[in-house]
């Protein structure tokens, strides 16, 4: 498996790569991805999951214990739910947010796709996102995954960021720049 040498090198990536390098002996790479993506979604969805994580003051038992309930109650598989017990033995669930965007990127990476994270100011419809998917395509080379969000704040406009690649075509930026140029 070929990794970015910046993914691997990091903490955080050596735990991604180590739980794709398992997910792929036993042929369940998609399915620990979806894991990871609702465990994720999970995290930044709930205050409390993300202080659990946090916490120093709470036991490596309680801490495993709480999140295997949560993993548990998300439906995660067993794979999944160990490598989270490894986590938390080793007090790094810190870095599960890390890991988690680690390891979807090392699974898009092998399958040869690229994940753009797309911010409109506005929800897009399923055409405009097929036709941002395709005009990326073009421009990447490789099939493009669109994690869409929304940020009413940029106004307008888009904010795409593929790898550490950003472009930004917001009338909030644009305003700024405006802004910027009057003032001499």
């Amino acid at each position: 498996m070929e990794n970015s040498g910046g993914i691997t090198a990091s903490l955080q990536g050596r735990y991604a790569s180590a739980l794709f390098d398992l997910a792929s002996e036993h042929g369940v790479v998609t399915a620990v991805e979806s894991d990871l993506e609702r465990l994720g979604d999970a995290l930044k969805g709930t205050d409390d999951l993300a202080e659990l994580i946090r916490n120093p003051k709470i036991t490596r038992e309680a801490t495993a214990k709480a999140i295997d309930a949560v993993a548990a109650l998300l439906g995660l598989s067993d794979l999944t739910r160990k490598f989270l017990g490894v986590l938390a033995a080793n007090r790094r669930l810190f870095a599960l947010p890390e890991i988690v965007r680690a390891f979807v990127a090392i699974a898009a990476a092998q399958r040869g796709e690229v994940t753009a994270e797309v911010t409109s100011a506005h929800a897009l419809d399923g055409d405009q996102l097929a036709q941002l998917a395709a005009k990326l395509k073009a421009r990447e080379g490789k099939e493009v995954k669109i994690k869409a969000s929304v940020d009413p704040e940029i106004l307008g406009g888009l904010v795409v960021r593929i790898g550490s690649r950003q472009v930004d075509g917001s009338i909030r930026t644009r305003l700024n720049s405006l802004a910027q140029a009057m003032k001499g």
